[in-house]
């Protein structure tokens, strides 16, 4: 079982540390490529966004540790992943 150390603040003005990160990009990722199916899927957006999507959404299901899940995407904290 995995040990879930909370971090108390992002240190980042107005953004709060997230409760369920992983919860919450898992119903983002699935909205995304629920809306990237609308777009023909020859088009090279949605190859590649899928691409990336599918790619973070596979971290997010395989690494239950945040820090190692943060270095993995690479786009800074979790939070920050959360809403770009």
């Amino acid at each position: 079982m995995a040990s879930k150390i909370l971090k108390a603040t992002t240190n980042l003005t107005g953004m709060t540390v997230s409760k369920d990160p992983h919860y919450a990009l898992k119903l983002l990722y699935g909205k995304i490529l629920r809306d990237l199916k609308k777009i023909p899927a020859t088009a090279t957006y949605r190859k590649y966004t899928e691409d990336i999507i599918n790619t973070r959404l596979g971290h997010v299901e395989s690494e239950t540790n945040i820090a190692r899940l943060e270095r993995k995407i690479n786009c800074g904290q979790i939070e920050e992943v959360i809403v770009q």
